[in-house]
């Protein structure tokens, strides 16, 4: 049986690679400690939708230490009056992957993906695998060689820590 992700991503032509993980262990902040990697080299793949009829969807590609600006950014490329994160449901129904292991790798060929500017400044990102057993270790370039990726300056913004916080 093929694996359409792997297909894709080897049709970029960007070297990667897949990283098993305890399911149990796929959330972004779990998997970074108990792997060894950064908070800040880790990408969240996260399904919004518009508030419109017909509903629109995009997928938005974001640095785990920033926060999706759903209410403004994403808002207005819709041209929506509101905006907000897919429901799990949704997201499974229109990806087929669950939270936790979503991918900007394999999805449907006209949803429109919005990377996050900030995420093209890193060396390597860690990806959702389409489940949550694996991950995608790769360069940012990997997301711009997908069908649909469009980089949006200021789609997320970053996370501010207070001191001794």
């Amino acid at each position: 049986m093929t694996d359409p992700i792997v297909e894709q991503l080897d049709a970029t032509g960007v070297p990667y690679q897949m990283v098993d993980c305890d399911p149990d262990l796929a959330d972004t902040a779990q998997f970074c400690r108990a792997y060894g990697y950064a908070l800040a080299d880790s990408a969240n793949t996260i399904i919004v939708v518009g508030k419109s009829t017909p509903r629109v969807f995009a997928a938005c590609v974001v640095l785990a230490d920033s926060r999706l600006d759903v209410n403004g950014v994403v808002r207005k490329r819709f041209g929506t009056r509101k905006a907000s994160f897919a429901s799990g449901d949704q997201t499974m129904e229109l990806t087929g992957m669950a939270i936790g292991g979503v991918t900007a790798v394999g999805l449907p060929a006209d949803l429109p993906l919005w990377v996050d500017s900030r995420v093209m400044t890193r060396d390597n990102v860690v990806l959702g695998g389409g489940g949550r057993e694996r991950k995608i270790v790769a360069p940012p370039d990997v997301l711009v060689a997908l069908p649909n990726a469009e980089v949006v300056e200021g789609l997320a913004k970053p996370i501010e820590t207070k001191p001794g916080g």
